[in-house]
């Protein structure tokens, strides 16, 4: 049951009316799901699984791509057997189902007015097999997930699509996705070994227990496709069509193929499931063979003058062993210039008919790969380059010319004009003739005054271009219609390529199937779909549909919202790290939501369902750390909206509270840790109900709790000197608080006497001022919009440091993440311009960086910590230095980042006020911890670390507090 949010929706002005559109939702889906619907559906996966609210129907109607379809109701089942279950229900009740995952499809693969299936919530989860040449998995697996796994065995799956950090391996199943370095020979369908899939019928068919099994559970289907299977190999002309489309990319259509490649027909099923998009079943489970990852490898600009010079190289260069050959034209990379700090500046003013290519190779060590780039300087020693070639091996160097490839995106999509939908294609040709190709893709595209945007994995022929119609508009609807009718003519006819190389069919492309495969094959493949869907039951008008106009329909609007997240491209990037994903809603539903919100006009019902559920589902339960903005192809951080709502929804007596708060912070500090020995000693649940009672009476958004083991009080500051000091140490008013976790171990010392006992090891003392108490970061205040108080904190810290720090000349060490960074980005902000002049000439430090450039080079590591846990917080990560808590844990013993951690949802306080947010942030890295073997766990923020114990039980704490420990010093008798 959700809970009530803390603020009125009437004070969060969340107005209707903004910019009423025509795609809106109407009243009838006011009430969420027919109740009796959901009734059906919880029988079988529990009420807790099956997503009915309004809001629940409108975030997930949307998916990354151009449409929008209202579903009846989601339903989230927990194993195979419960997705043959509801597909049954379906069946058995007139009804059909679609499926969905990550909700990165781009061409309405998840478009759905009836039942939508989830297939990520309940199944993640992946082993690896043969060391890692073989993996099974779960379709709700992150496939950027699975191929970190995969590296430390040296291995990968072939697929590496632009959206690996978010898509599942089921997705990629589904649509047969590819990516840079996928070749043919790599793709899932020449890769897949076996799975488990329901069908239409209820069955499960799992391929591994032979074609006599499948035989036994489905005697007509597997007679049927015997049938079919010898009736097609007779005939010869469509034979070798199919031979001709698969022999480059194309997942415009069912692979066919299937009944040529393979004999029995549960090998036929298994790689009929490849990019059938789910209109034939579901995969449940599969076992995919990978391919083995070069050990080095180094990256290289190849710049040419224009594409049909680009184009000659791509085929000899691949010949030559380039792993990936990506091709750029000028007006895209002039745009990323001002963007993306690792573009070479000169590109701003290269000539207009240029184009470069971004060629990786690879080898099994440095004096391969030396070889490698030896091979792809002779096939380029005759070539007309415009820039000299440079090779270059480094980490950052290869990660920052992906990162401009890979972000070009979000990019484009930044410049779209208010309301414009945002379409992005992929089509291919064969290689031999992309130059040429692309070349008249780009004329097309000015022909109808879309931006000239191609760009795409040249080495396969495949070539994605965007279009930024605006589909409320009857002119610009038939625009897009005739666009892709003059595209499929030249496509199709005169280069005989594929409609789509590797986003998949869905709704857009539908009408166009018929058109690339003609009559005689089109009609096999419904053959196909009704052999295996005799009811229709599965996705109906995705893939295969007989209504010539479904991709002119159910367009999404792009309604004006809040200026922050107006440029939300939906492409789901966000949710993997969003703390409340598992709990309430994502980054994407948050503004999904809005938009809504903004489509209704003022007063009506569904705007008034929407603001009432909002508050609590989106407002109270983010994190608003920012996390979401790190993996957002534009940077948008839907959190600072959420804080402005925040602030919108607090009231004069509040604000003054939170203001006397800061104001008299010395005493409340005090307080609380006098509450913390108090609690200690009377135990935690009478503590809990007198904290809860004076939440009610000043505010629950203002005083957190804590709803797990109470950690020790905080002892009181060690004694330093100013004399001699080489830092100002501000122990961060969390460690003032709360001293050693409940569960430490006798040994441990707390966090501000490590930092001391540290600095005093290394030859780098520091110094606490006497009277810190009382000065805070103000991230309590800025997190819920109190803007008074915020201020007041901010501008009392900053004099206070400057004075400390003798005017900036002490650098000064902060010993939590949260609020060092705080310092750095939200202290500013709330300055006056005399105070922000002071802060200017302060260097602050977080404690990371302090270990790592004053410390460790002269601490003597004397004692090892076994297998350590790490988590890196959203604060580390907004400023670059997990990486070095990691290092420094390695310097403990073996360190190493549980799979699924992400930002661990306390967020300052936040996870204290609502700690059903820490356990969904939480949720996959516990999964890692509970089933690693580790000895210690370590991270560099103490609210964090509360709120990691309080999930796993372990006893969290800073890496300062393990680095002093391994460099006890040893007496000897």
């Amino acid at each position: 049951m959700r809970k009530l949010g803390s603020i009125s929706p009437q004070s969060l002005e969340l107005l209707g009316g903004q910019d009423v559109q025509p795609d809106r939702v109407g009243a009838e889906f006011v009430g969420g799901a027919p109740q009796e619907l959901i009734d059906g559906l919880a029988a079988i996966v529990g009420y807790d699984n099956v997503h009915g609210r309004l809001s629940d129907l409108v975030a997930w109607a949307t998916e990354a791509g151009p449409y929008r379809v209202m579903p009846q109701v989601a339903v989230s089942p927990r194993t195979d057997r419960e997705v043959a279950q509801v597909i049954t229900y379906a069946r058995k009740n007139g009804r059909h189902v679609t499926f969905r995952a990550a909700g990165t499809a781009l061409s309405g693969q998840t478009g759905c007015d009836d039942i939508l299936i989830d297939l990520k919530t309940h199944f993640g989860g992946m082993k690896v097999l043969d060391g890692g040449a073989r993996i099974w998995t779960k379709p709700g697996m992150i496939l950027g997930d699975a191929q970190a796994i995969l590296a430390r065995d040296g291995f990968m799956l072939g697929p590496d699509p632009g959206s690996t950090a978010v898509c599942t391996i089921g997705g990629v199943l589904a649509n047969n996705a590819g990516g840079m370095r996928c070749s043919l020979d790599r793709d899932s369908y020449h890769s897949i070994e076996d799975m488990t899939v329901a069908l239409a019928s209820g069955t499960l068919v799992d391929t591994a227990a032979g074609d006599e099994a499948f035989r036994d559970q489905e005697p007509k289907l597997h007679e049927q496709m015997v049938e079919f299977r010898d009736r097609l190999r007779t005939n010869t002309a469509v034979v070798d069509f199919l031979r001709e489309k698969f022999s480059i990319r194309n997942t415009n259509g069912l692979r066919l193929d299937a009944f040529l490649d393979y004999d029995q027909p549960v090998d036929i099923l298994k790689h009929l499931m490849i990019g059938s998009e789910g209109i034939l079943g579901a995969i449940t489970e599969a076992t995919i063979r990978t391919v083995a990852l070069p050990r080095v490898k180094a990256t290289v600009w190849v710049m040419l003058p224009d594409i049909r010079e680009a184009a000659k190289f791509v085929a000899p260069m691949m010949d030559a062993g380039a792993i990936a050959c990506e091709l750029l034209v000028a007006p895209v990379m002039r745009t990323s210039v001002a963007n993306f700090p690792e573009a070479p500046r000169e590109w701003a003013d290269i000539d207009d008919k240029a184009a470069a290519l971004l060629v990786e190779v690879g080898g099994g060590d440095l004096e391969e790969l030396e070889a490698a780039q030896d091979r792809i300087r002779a096939v380029l020693a005759d070539a007309p380059l415009t820039a000299p070639l440079t090779f270059d091996s480094t980490v950052e160097g290869m990660r920052g010319a992906w990162k401009i490839r890979s972000g070009l995106f979000g990019l484009l999509g930044a410049d779209r004009p208010q309301g414009a939908t945002y379409i992005t294609e992929d089509v291919c040709f064969p290689p031999a003739k992309i130059g040429e190709a692309a070349s008249d893709l780009m004329d097309l595209q000015a022909k109808y005054g879309a931006p000239e945007s191609v760009m795409g994995h040249a080495a396969f022929g495949n070539l994605h271009f965007f279009l930024l119609p605006q589909l409320n508009s009857e002119k610009d609807r038939q625009d897009y219609a005739n666009f892709l009718d003059d595209l499929a003519e030249l496509v199709i006819d005169k280069y005989h390529g594929s409609m789509k190389a590797e986003h998949g069919t869905g709704t857009n492309m539908a009408p166009y199937v018929l058109r690339e495969w003609g009559e005689e094959v089109y009609e096999l493949f419904w053959e196909v779909k009704d052999m295996l869907d005799p009811n229709g039951v599965l996705a109906p008008n995705i893939k295969l549909s007989r209504e010539p106009d479904i991709h002119l329909k159910n367009f999404k609007s792009h309604p004006k919202i809040e200026e922050e997240i107006n440029l939300c491209v939906e492409c789901g990037f966000c949710e993997n790290v969003c703390p409340s994903r598992h709990a309430t809603v994502t980054p994407r539903q948050r503004i999904v939501l809005r938009r809504e919100m903004a489509r209704q006009p003022e007063g009506s019902e569904v705007l008034r369902k929407l603001q009432e559920e909002y508050v609590y589902d989106a407002v109270d339960m983010c994190a608003a750390d920012g996390s979401c903005s790190i993996p957002c192809p534009l940077s948008i951080d839907t959190g600072a909206v959420m804080k402005q709502m925040r602030a919108q929804g607090t009231t004069p007596r509040s604000n003054k509270v939170a203001l006397t708060t800061a104001q008299k912070w010395a005493a409340v500090e005090k307080l609380a840790r006098a509450g913390v020995i108090s609690a200690n000693k009377v135990g935690h649940k009478p503590f809990e109900l007198g904290a809860n009672l004076a939440r009610n009476v000043v505010s629950p958004d203002l005083l957190p709790t804590v709803p797990g083991p109470l950690p020790q009080a905080a002892s009181r500051l060690p004694k330093t000197s100013r004399e001699g000091a080489t830092a100002l140490y501000f122990p961060a008013c969390i460690n003032r608080i709360f001293g050693k976790p409940a569960g430490a171990s006798a040994d441990s010392v707390e966090l501000p006497q490590a930092v001391v006992e540290l600095g005093r090891r290394s030859g780098r003392p520091v110094w606490i001022p006497e009277n810190v108490t009382g000065d805070c970061c103000g991230t309590p205040w800025s997190s819920k919009g109190y803007k008074e108080g915020f201020e007041h904190q901010a501008r009392t810290i900053v004099r206070d440091l400057w004075h400390w720090s003798e005017h900036g000349a002490l650098p000064i060490i902060v010993d939590a993440a949260s609020c060092t960074h705080g310092l750095l980005d939200n202290v500013p902000h709330a300055l006056s311009p005399a105070d922000f002049e002071l802060w200017e000439q302060l260097k602050i430090v977080d404690v990371v960086e302090w270990l790592r450039d004053e410390v460790v080079d002269y601490l003597p590591i004397v004692d090892t910590a076994g297998r350590i846990a790490v988590h890196p917080t959203c604060s580390t990560e907004h400023m670059g230095i997990s990486s070095d808590l990691l290092s420094l844990a390695n310097l403990c013993g073996e360190a190493s980042i549980p799979e699924g951690a992400t930002c661990c949802g306390t967020a300052g306080d936040r996870g204290l006020l609502h700690p059903e947010l820490v356990a969904s942030a939480t949720r996959e890295e516990m999964a890692s911890v509970d089933s690693g073997d580790f000895d210690c766990f370590v991270s560099d923020n103490r609210t964090c670390e509360m709120g990691l114990e309080m999930e796993s039980g372990k006893a969290y704490e800073s890496i300062a507090v393990l680095l002093e420990r391994v460099s006890r010093p040893v007496i000897s008798p």
